[in-house]
């Protein structure tokens, strides 16, 4: 199985270049996890005929607010995913995140739209980076991949361009 990760897209709806890039980006993903500041349900039409759990961020309505979670569990394939925004964490984002979780196997964040891909405390950590771009100058967006087979592996990659 392979689950597609991204976070941070920061878009009222989804436009024709965000709806080409997730195609390319996610095709061969059968579960999408959105790590939050989607700001608009409507966002979530772009996985149509994928198994979706996404969690509000600071940055959404407060429609999205009220619909989904700050944070939440998801038991796929005998692991445990744990899914925030990572808002609340300024410093020692990863211990904080996994102290506030119960015991996964991975967490998934978003937020400070730096991508992360590694393992601490036995536990695989993901931030995807910002699927729409991090930088004042031009930086590609970023996304993130999980595998889970006998394990889980994670890897992060850049948006292709439009």
């Amino acid at each position: 199985m392979k689950i597609g990760v991204l976070s941070d897209t920061h878009i009222s709806a989804p436009t024709r270049s965000f709806l080409n890039q997730t195609a390319r980006c996610f095709a061969h993903c059968q579960v999408i996890f959105h790590a939050g500041d989607l700001v608009d349900l409507s966002v979530l039409a772009a996985f149509q005929g994928k198994e979706v759990y996404a969690v509000h961020g600071n940055m959404c309505h407060s429609a999205v607010r009220q619909k989904l979670p700050a944070q939440t569990v998801i038991e796929l394939a005998g692991f445990r995913f744990g899914l925030t925004h990572g808002m609340l964490y300024r410093q020692h984002v990863e211990e904080n995140l996994y102290r506030d979780f119960p015991p996964v196997d991975c967490i998934v964040s978003g937020h400070t739209h730096i991508p992360v891909c590694h393992q601490l405390f036995g536990v695989l950590f993901m931030n995807p980076g910002s699927f729409m771009g991090s930088g004042r100058f031009g930086a590609a967006g970023t996304y993130g991949i999980i595998e889970v087979g006998e394990t889980i592996r994670g890897r992060i990659l850049e948006v292709p361009p439009v």
